[in-house]
Order: C-alpha cells, then structure tokens, then sequence
C-alpha cells in the first residue's frame, strides 16, 4: 500500500540537538500566533492565523534529538467545507545521514484527497524547508507575525483569550 500522507525534509550541518530545539521553537519558524508551550512534553497549544486556521495540538511524543510528534485535536480552516487535519499526527523525525542530520516532516493524514492538500502543501514545504531551516541554521525563522484577526465566534469556541 503506497504512504500518500505529506513529508518533506531538508538535511543540515547543524546538529540533531539543534534541530530539535528549532522544532520546539514553533513560534520562531511556524507563527508567533501561538498559545500554550510548545516544547513541554503533553502539553497542548493553539495556532492561529486570523480567521483562516485555527488548530488545538497536543505534543504527544518528545524524544531530545530525535523526534516529536504532535496529535491535530482539533482544527479549522475557512475554506473548506470540513474538519481536515483533525486526528491527524504532526511527526519532526531527526536522524543523522552522511555526516548531517536530516529532519523528515510527515503529516500522517494530510493526503491528496484533502482540499487543503494544495495549500497545505505548498506552506508546509515553506515553513520546514524555509523557516526552520532557517532558524536552524541562522538563528532565525520567517514565522507569520502574531496578526490576531481571529473572529468573536472562533475566539468563543476555541477558548482563546480576548486581545
């Protein structure tokens, strides 16, 4: 059966330790619209983008220099017509090859046949090959700056704080 769910990876001289502090660093390299921890095993956050994405995460795994993995609770988008990504798992694979380390991103679910997929696609090869790498490798991400923007109804719903 052919693995039709979303990866992408990069390789870096930089090491497993660093990449794995970078990944734990979601608002250096994803969006500095972020609540919660995001580098406590357990834990869970939000992630928000005005009122276009709006996702629950709970860090399910964390293994320092190896790997950590995050469960979609719950999530939103605008434009599509249903609940994609939820159950999904969010999964930042660090292994070394050849003298480097290479981070592999895979989101188990994140197929094809979601109408995200396009979109999903193209900003998630953007924000782990780009921003994270980036932080990773320069100390600093292209992450989407905290915007807010998220509509009354969203806000009630998701539990987040009135700004």
């Amino acid at each position: 059966m052919e693995n039709n769910n979303f990866t992408t990876s990069f390789t870096t001289k930089a090491s497993p330790e660093a990449v794995y502090a970078g990944i734990n660093n979601v608002r250096g390299w994803w969006s500095e619209s972020i609540e919660g921890d995001t580098d406590k095993p357990d834990a869970v956050f939000l992630y928000y983008y005005k009122d276009v994405h709006i996702s629950r995460m709970h860090i399910t795994e964390m293994i320092p220099g190896k790997k950590a993995v995050w469960h979609v609770l719950e999530n939103h988008f605008n434009f599509t017509d249903r609940e994609e990504w939820e159950d999904n798992d969010i999964v930042f694979e660090i292994s070394e090859q050849d003298g480097q380390t290479k981070l592999t991103f895979t989101q188990v679910g994140l197929t094809p046949a979601d109408q995200c997929y396009n979109v999903c696609h193209d900003a998630w090869t953007s924000y782990i090959q780009g921003s994270l790498r980036s932080l990773v490798e320069t100390g600093t991400g292209k992450p989407n700056a905290h915007e807010g923007g998220l509509n009354a109804e969203l806000v009630e719903k998701w539990g987040l704080p009135k700004k």
